[in-house]
């Protein structure tokens, strides 16, 4: 613990003892509250970055607050060599409310997608045989930074430096029908897809591209797999993004919101497919340990209230709608895109620039590309606090947009 200390001196100590990873901004978080953020010095922003879509509730919702703090009088831990009440109370929730029969819980998004790899080629080979092992996934996509899942991710600069990469990976434009059709074949064991890309700029998946990834899995036995790390639990407008398009994965892996602020991930698949993992497969030693998954059920308990969802919807259609106000006023050219509380909105170059602007005045954003900005505020922002958002981007881009 550091307190006392300025934001300057916890960062020169950090420089000594943190390895190098990330290319952090020159700010530390101490506290937060709803949709706001609090840094070492006093300074408050609003928070539309939320810890990268984890923080979806805000921060500080009490129910997760007291489900956390409940859970630690208990018991913190236990192996998953003994069964975990909440981690069955936590399936049950998932189960009832997507297509799935079967989770298995781990800590991190890349771990969630590093399960779903592995029991996709562990069903592939036990139903079809050794042949069958390729997995298709798209350009521009971010599946994780574990080996197998940076493999997956379609972007080279993140696999610069790691080779020799796995083998048995292909990949395939994002909505090119005919480049997905050209990969899929007899030896495809799985089709890797984002509904959303997130890292590669907010883009969603068509419906028709959707659906024909269903039709060739499908044709070939070939397993589809969504990625809803970043865009699903609540973050669409929906409990999952899959929902929006009607297309029904065989696996789709969660993490990010699902705790509330405290690391899960989860893989749910149909119970044909799960039954190809047995004892000694797989494991995971904290995953769905008793506090984890009790943020998780208190997590979706909120997000399944009557009307919660509903008014998702409804307020990032507000959003959306006064961010489209701005690229006419200050014509950027392409609209904004996404779905729900996942948006990006493509502003060439000048994307860092205006993230640093957006910092001074006291608004947290990203910018993923370096040209598209992407907004994930809480789903429980309310509209005034959109309204300043707005405002401080309109301010932002009158005095440096060119």
């Amino acid at each position: 613990m550091l307190e006392g200390l300025t934001t300057g001196a916890i960062i020169e100590r950090g420089k000594n003892v943190v390895m190098n990873t990330y290319g952090r901004l020159g700010m530390t978080m101490v506290k937060g509250d709803g949709a706001w953020v609090w840094d070492s010095d006093g300074r408050q922003y609003l928070d539309f970055v939320t810890g990268l879509a984890v923080n979806s509730l805000g921060h500080g919702h009490p129910a997760i607050v007291r489900a956390i703090q409940e859970q630690a009088k208990e018991i913190l831990h236990t192996s998953n060599i003994y069964w975990i009440p909440n981690q069955v109370a936590l399936a049950e929730r998932l189960v009832k409310h997507s297509f799935a029969d079967k989770v298995f819980f781990c800590n991190s998004g890349a771990e969630a997608n590093e399960a779903a790899f592995k029991l996709a080629r562990k069903y592939a080979k036990k139903k079809f045989g050794v042949h069958k092992y390729e997995v298709v996934s798209l350009e521009n996509s971010f599946h994780g930074r574990t080996l197998a899942t940076l493999t997956l991710t379609g972007q080279t600069k993140y696999q610069q430096g790691f080779d020799p990469l796995p083998l048995g990976f292909t990949y395939a434009a994002l909505n090119d029908i005919d480049a997905l059709r050209a990969k899929v074949s007899n030896d495809t064991a799985a089709v890797f897809i984002e509904p959303i890309q997130g890292e590669g700029g907010v883009i969603p998946a068509s419906i028709e591209f959707l659906r024909e990834a269903r039709a060739l899995c499908d044709q070939y036995g070939a397993l589809l797999i969504f990625d809803e790390v970043q865009c699903g639990v609540g973050r669409t407008g929906k409990l999952f993004a899959y929902e929006w398009s009607g297309v029904v994965p065989d696996i789709m892996t969660l993490a990010k919101a699902l705790g509330g602020g405290v690391p899960i991930g989860a893989m749910l698949a149909t119970d044909e497919v799960a039954g190809a993992f047995q004892p000694g497969d797989h494991a995971s030693t904290f995953g769905g340990n008793p506090l984890a998954t009790a943020a998780g059920c208190a997590v979706l308990d909120i997000m399944l209230e009557e009307g919660f969802l509903e008014g998702v919807q409804e307020r990032a259609a507000y959003f959306q709608q006064g961010l489209e106000t701005l690229v006419q006023k200050y014509r950027t050219g392409e609209s904004v895109r996404g779905k729900g509380f996942i948006v990006g909105w493509p502003v060439s170059k000048l994307g860092p620039e205006i993230v640093e602007a957006c910092l001074q005045n006291g608004l947290l954003i990203n910018c993923v590309g370096g040209k598209i900005l992407r907004f994930l505020p809480p789903l429980t922002v309310e509209k005034t606090e959109i309204d300043k958002a707005l405002g401080i981007l309109d301010e932002v881009l009158s005095r440096i947009w060119r």
